[in-house]
């Protein structure tokens, strides 16, 4: 059973970085599609990046230009997730989880997310 373990949160100041990691193991499958997603209590989850079975990123608008997401797999048995954060701003504070679906599952980042596996999330927060 896949399982997702998030790292790498913290508190910043407006403008610092930060990179997430997502330590993936138990792996099923020899290719996933990968995600992150943040959340903020009271609203709705919100997707941010997203990279398919081919490698290609997609991002929300909000986050583009700003946010990385990238991935190491070159052990078989457990992929590694990176979400490296720029010019974090005081309204990219959240809660982040790390995501993965199947082989062949069409994921759209500007719609809420819905994920068939996660983590336990890492927080961030950007003061002003």
């Amino acid at each position: 059973y896949l399982e997702l373990a998030e790292s790498g949160g913290g508190s910043v100041q407006s403008g610092g970085s930060l990179r997430l990691t997502c330590a993936a193991s138990g792996l099923f499958y020899s290719r996933y599609v990968w995600g992150w997603f943040r959340q903020v209590p009271g609203k709705e989850p919100e997707g941010v990046a997203a990279m398919d079975t081919d490698g290609r990123p997609t991002y929300a608008d909000s986050v583009k230009g700003r946010f990385t997401i990238s991935l190491d797999n070159r052990k078989n048995d457990k992929n590694t997730l990176y979400l490296q954060m720029n010019s974090l701003k005081p309204e990219d504070t959240a809660m982040y989880y790390c995501a993965a679906e199947r082989p062949g599952t069409i994921v759209v980042v500007s719609q809420v997310p819905v994920w068939g596996y996660r983590g336990q999330g890492t927080q961030v927060a950007v003061s002003a």
